[in-house]
């Protein structure tokens, strides 16, 4: 049967407690009350004359150990090593964070939120500005421009979206001008659907649902492509070779899309009208030699202007928050989906954004 564990304090050795007995939680009896109620300056803690200790002991005595600042004397191998495991996890534990109330709760979500937006928008202003002295460079140095690049972004771009735009297109041609008709059949002033497609689409929506499909097409392809690229450490491999990421992958996608973007926003204007034509012929009876020259009629060339104008920024914008996501993957492949995402969403919210303000402004210097 293993003794009692008890101790005595020798202040003559250098204030020393020496314990004997078992260490153990069944033998302990009322040592630890002991220890605590010890106030004497103690410098050593003498284990030799412990016959066994396990863990409950030996954080007993660590815990005194660090309590008086003393050392531990007389280990042998076994008891040192418990000793050193004890040490290694006696540390502080990490409370629960008292609940909050849900008001303050949401509100520091909404908090953290607004930062994130600005952090992006300043790191999105920062890329631009990048991708402007890039562009600089590339004009001061026309030899460093990567012509079968750009040509390759024209068809990732332009070519391949030819299809769904233009069939996206239609259906919105027709859906216009079958509830314009319905509505203005009330008033028995169906002939000014005429007015409402072609005005509608060559202003507003063909640039705007354009840009809206080539966000979620190529800006999610461009962030999708930097990304993986960022992964496999092939941006990094370029930078140690000297040659600049922004020029070879970032400038191609962004002119590309500044180039191509009035293409189809024009094609994307002509489709719609053709299916708001189509939708006349059938349902309203009006010829199509009729539409057209209506269309000419009511259709100022500055619906047109507006279009062309708002195209190029909408381009700009999609290819640089595109490169600019996927420029921001760092450590696994579930950040390329999450980049994909953000920039998709990024591009679509400022395209919005963009549009508002180039709606007040036209409107602000005459051409509405």
């Amino acid at each position: 049967m293993n003794a009692k564990a008890d101790y005595q304090h020798e202040p003559a050795d250098g204030g020393a407690l020496r314990f004997t007995g078992s260490l153990s939680l069944a033998t302990l009896g009322d040592l630890p009350e002991r220890l605590d109620r010890e106030d004497a300056p103690v410098r050593r803690l003498d284990l030799s004359g412990v016959d066994r200790i396990d863990t409950v002991g030996a954080w007993l005595v660590q815990r005194f150990a660090a309590r008086n600042d003393a050392t531990i004397e007389g280990l042998n191998d076994d008891q040192r090593n418990l000793i050193d495991k004890v040490i290694e996890a006696d540390q502080p534990v990490a409370m629960r964070p008292k609940p909050i109330g849900s008001f303050w709760r949401v509100a520091g979500e909404v908090g953290d939120a607004v930062i994130t937006a600005f952090k992006t928008l300043y790191g999105l202003l920062g890329f631009m500005g990048a991708t402007v002295l890039a562009l600089l460079a590339v004009i001061r140095h026309p030899r460093r421009f990567r012509f079968n690049a750009v040509v390759h972004e024209f068809e990732t771009v332009g070519v391949t979206a030819l299809g769904i735009v233009g069939l996206m297109s239609f259906l919105i041609g027709i859906v216009i001008a079958q509830q314009g008709a319905v509505q203005l059949r009330q008033f028995g002033a169906e002939i000014f659907t005429i007015n409402l497609v072609g005005r509608l689409t060559l202003r507003e929506l063909g640039v705007l649902m354009t840009a809206i499909m080539v966000a979620g097409r190529s800006g999610s392809a461009f962030a999708a492509q930097l990304g993986t690229m960022k992964l496999t450490e092939e941006i990094d491999a370029m930078r140690v070779i000297g040659v600049s990421p922004m020029e070879v992958l970032v400038l191609p996608r962004a002119l590309a899309a500044v180039t191509l973007m009035p293409l189809l926003g024009f094609y994307s204007s002509l489709i719609a009208i053709i299916g708001g034509g189509f939708l006349a012929a059938v349902s309203l009876g009006i010829p199509p030699v009729t539409f057209v020259s209506r269309i000419r009629e009511v259709v100022p060339i500055t619906d047109l202007y507006v279009g062309l104008i708002k195209a190029p920024v909408f381009g700009a914008i999609i290819a640089i928050a595109g490169c600019f996501q996927g420029m921001q993957v760092k450590s696994d492949a579930e950040q390329v989906g999450q980049r994909t995402t953000s920039a998709v969403v990024q591009a679509i919210f400022l395209v919005i954004v963009l549009d508002a303000f180039f709606a007040v402004f036209f409107t602000w210097i005459g051409w509405d």
